[in-house]
């Protein structure tokens, strides 16, 4: 029988998409350049940051609501996998050094500005030594963001693999697919990010710069970032004594090794937060490229009559964006199904993921 979706790329969006679409009882095909782990999708280099909050001072509210729609769905995701995934929801603690304390202002009054539903407190330092002891007589002030969230990245991609085994949905791992080729389903849905740069021509890759440490010891009970003028640092503490240390938004399309400079600007932000850190012991450093369309938001376009959707652009938003932009595909992709020479037209919940400027147009 004929597959109703064939999902090409199995990265973080390809497999939620297809996990959910399979659970709604269609019939789902993946396919996928690299292997069930995921270790080279983009996905695996990240923080797994659901932040919405965090990132209304650079992001549009359309794409704040999807965060908190995300922020919504993941808790309800999660429990349903057949293998266990690390997520916590204490919330976002945002720290800067005395130097940086405009670099602060700045950012509260963006954040009252541009999300009135925002929810944050600021802390002295007694309050924060409070709500999180390793920081007790490290900085002065704090703003603490409650309620936000991060997945464990690398449980999450083998966990997604293993439920669509279990589903028994057809993974064609280690198969890449070209564009000249057309997997035989109702729908071809594209979602391979990066790769799909030779049909999505406005993308360009905004770089990732991680270092995963080993410290026994030195565990953090909230995310922390680093409020900087020229670079946004975060640290997310991981089960086994880990913790991780990365910056998302670097703007290049070099996916060669870290660089010295970046090195050392991860660990020093690191060692600033918590000299404790000094004794770590540093198990990886890597960088991937995340695909940004110009105005930084996802798109989902479809050319009537192709039977080909393609999504993508999730920017360095991939964990905030894609449960809601996954809700989203799967609203549209029945009425697809039935009338494959439709319009998209404006999507129901997020009308600017189909309706784009000309810019997006097919190719």
């Amino acid at each position: 029988m004929k597959t109703d979706v064939a999902i090409v790329g199995g990265g973080l969006l390809g497999r939620l998409l297809a996990w959910r679409a399979a659970l709604g009882g269609l019939r789902v095909t993946v396919y996928d350049a690299n292997d069930r782990l995921g270790n080279e999708a983009t996905a695996w280099v990240a923080g797994g940051m659901v932040t919405p909050q965090a990132e209304a001072v650079d992001a549009e509210p359309e794409l704040v609501a999807m965060g908190r729609r995300s922020l919504d769905l993941w808790p309800q995701w999660l429990p349903v996998l057949p293998t266990p995934v690390h997520y916590s929801n204490s919330g976002t603690l945002l720290l800067w050094q005395r130097a940086d304390a405009g670099e602060a202002r700045r950012f509260e009054s963006l954040l009252k500005s541009r999300d009135p539903q925002a929810s944050y407190r600021r802390l002295d330092g007694q309050q924060l030594a409070t709500q999180e002891p390793a920081l007790a007589n490290r900085f002065r002030e704090a703003l603490y963001l409650p309620g936000e969230a991060h997945v464990d990245n690398r449980q999450l991609m083998p966990a997604l693999a293993d439920a669509l085994d279990a589903l028994g949905v057809e993974c064609r791992w280690n198969r890449r697919v070209e564009d000249s080729e057309r997997p035989d389903a109702r729908i071809v849905i594209d979602c391979r990010g990066k790769s799909a740069a030779t049909r999505w021509k406005e993308l360009r890759g905004v770089r990732g710069e991680l270092v995963r440490l080993h410290a026994p010891g030195v565990e953090l009970q909230h995310m922390v970032r680093l409020l900087h003028p020229r670079y946004s640092i975060y640290l997310i503490s991981r089960p086994g004594g880990n913790l991780v240390v990365g910056a998302t938004a670097i703007e290049s399309d070099d996916c060669s090794p870290v660089s010295v400079r970046g090195a050392l600007e991860l660990l020093s932000a690191a060692y600033a937060v918590l000299p404790e850190l000094g004794e770590a012991r540093i198990l990886e450093l890597d960088c991937d490229c995340r695909p940004a369309l110009p105005d930084n938001r996802p798109a989902i376009r479809y050319t009537p009559g192709t039977r080909l959707m393609e999504v993508n652009g999730l920017y360095r938003h991939g964990f905030l964006l894609s449960p809601a932009v996954v809700e989203e595909v799967l609203t549209i992709l029945p009425h697809l199904l039935e009338h494959p020479e439709s319009e998209l037209g404006a999507s129901s919940r997020w009308p600017s993921l189909g309706a784009r400027d000309e810019v997006f147009a097919c190719h």
